[in-house]
């Protein structure tokens, strides 16, 4: 392997990501980090830069503001897009809010405008890469992950991989809470992106999912903020992934960014703000130490707001290292390139095409399930039927992906709205007609392509 190009450069997980392609050995010789924002870029480059100097400088950091050339012969193109910045993130989620819902960037108004923002400009990328690097493994971290997944494999011809953390992040913290190392058990998942169930749980063999579900203790320390009462998941009896929340209470979580005073994304508006004039002024060694701290702060801050209503971000005094945590987005595709690099089997969860892993979804549906994953690409691992109690909330949200999708491919307004209509979080016309109205008159640079 020769070249890594990152599309989203300027983003602050790109160090991350770069301290794992470092660390991993891939034997990459050049990383390129595409971004319309070049300056920012260059903060972000100067860190990785620095994070390098910690293995010798194993490869080069180059920063491109033609994808075409970025993109050119690379063997992985990681897609990590946030269109119009922060500012549009804390702009939907104030819209989520001001119609009674919670702001959140992937779920919601939040998310259905993060996709009609993104999609257009995530397929006009891709018809570039087609041309300069059409046999890259195109991995997608962009959010909403697995509907932006779905879209690409749908209406290009590239090799697509959606990756999230969210699924390896529960699987870490139940084995955290039942004291068992994480290479000895074995994870029964299945669903869509920011939308799965831990179905089972087995150590060494043993079937432990009745002793988790009815111990409310441990139930307890699944999540980074008190998201979910035991009862409801003992009466699931299915382990739900944390965005689960947004869905199962969705007004406990309006209830606390109203109390807050403000929404994941504005907070993290200011943060980042803060960040950038500090590394502004400071040589790449202090840079470097600013940007831990805040990795530290956002990750100790995350789910808090909308748990809690505690709106506060702080360093925390014993925080693990943020580059050597186990789990990441950074992670995550550190895992999915090995795989593809190799001949050997390893097991990750993925987005997909489902081609029969869950029944009740169609094949060329994007679904978030374990997958075989070797140099010869993923291969998805049927899981079979839903459960009961979820099966519903499964299929309408992939009717609404389904429909959002076409909204952005023909720009038409009332199919947004009916996106909306399709999706259980708001279910109802004249707000979605509103949310959209409202969307789009915040946001004419992206999306007044809506008519």
């Amino acid at each position: 392997m020769s070249k890594v190009t990152i599309i989203g450069g300027g983003g602050v997980r790109t160090p991350l990501v770069i301290y794992g392609l470092a660390q991993a050995q891939l034997g990459v010789d050049e990383v390129v980090l595409f971004d319309i924002d070049e300056r920012r870029t260059e903060t972000i480059a100067r860190l990785g830069n620095e994070v390098l100097r910690g293995f010798g400088q194993p490869f080069e950091i180059r920063i491109s503001t033609k994808l075409n050339e970025a993109a050119a012969g690379a063997q992985f193109v990681l897609n990590s897009v946030r269109a119009g910045g922060m500012a549009a993130r804390a702009r939907d989620e104030r819209v989520a809010i001001e119609n009674g819902l919670a702001g959140q960037e992937t779920t919601g108004p939040g998310g259905a405008a993060m996709a009609l923002r993104t999609l257009p400009i995530t397929l006009g990328h891709a018809s570039i890469i087609e041309h300069v690097a059409p046999d890259a493994w195109f991995i997608n971290f962009t959010n909403p992950a697995g509907l932006i997944t779905q879209a690409l494999t749908q209406n290009t011809r590239l090799r697509v991989i959606g990756i999230c953390d969210t699924p390896m992040e529960l699987f870490h913290r139940i084995a955290g809470a039942m004291g068992e190392p994480l290479q000895e058990m074995v994870f029964d998942y299945a669903g869509l992106n920011h939308l799965g169930w831990v179905r089972h749980v087995y150590v060494r063999g043993e079937d432990v999912t009745e002793r988790l579900l009815n111990d409310a203790n441990l139930l307890s320390r699944l999540y980074p903020s008190d998201l979910f009462d035991p009862q409801l998941v003992q009466a699931l009896r299915l382990i739900p992934t944390e965005y689960l929340f947004f869905y199962y209470s969705q007004r406990r979580a309006y209830r606390n960014q109203i109390r807050a005073g403000a929404t994941r994304g504005e907070e993290l508006q200011r943060l980042n703000e803060e960040l950038f004039r500090q590394l502004a002024t400071e040589d790449s060694a202090a840079a470097l130490q600013t940007y831990r701290n805040y990795l530290s702060r956002r990750n100790a801050s995350y789910m808090k707001l909308e748990g809690q209503g505690d709106s506060v971000f702080s360093t925390p005094k014993h925080e693990e290292d943020p580059f050597e945590t186990a789990t990441g987005y950074h992670r995550i595709a550190l895992d999915t390139m090995r795989g593809l690099t190799s001949r050997d089997r390893r097991e990750v969860v993925l987005n997909v095409n489902n081609h029969g892993a869950i029944e009740d979804l169609e094949s060329d549906d994007v679904v978030e399930v374990p997958c075989d994953l070797d140099q010869d690409g993923p291969r998805p691992r049927t899981t079979g039927k839903l459960p009961d109690s979820v099966r519903g909330l499964v299929l309408s949200v992939k009717a609404y992906e389904r429909t959002i999708i076409k909204a952005a491919l023909s720009g038409s307004a009332a199919t947004a709205q009916l996106a909306l209509l399709e999706y259980p979080i708001i279910a109802q016309w004249e707000i979605a007609k509103d949310i959209i109205g409202k969307l789009t008159e915040a946001d004419r640079e992206y999306l007044g392509y809506l008519h």
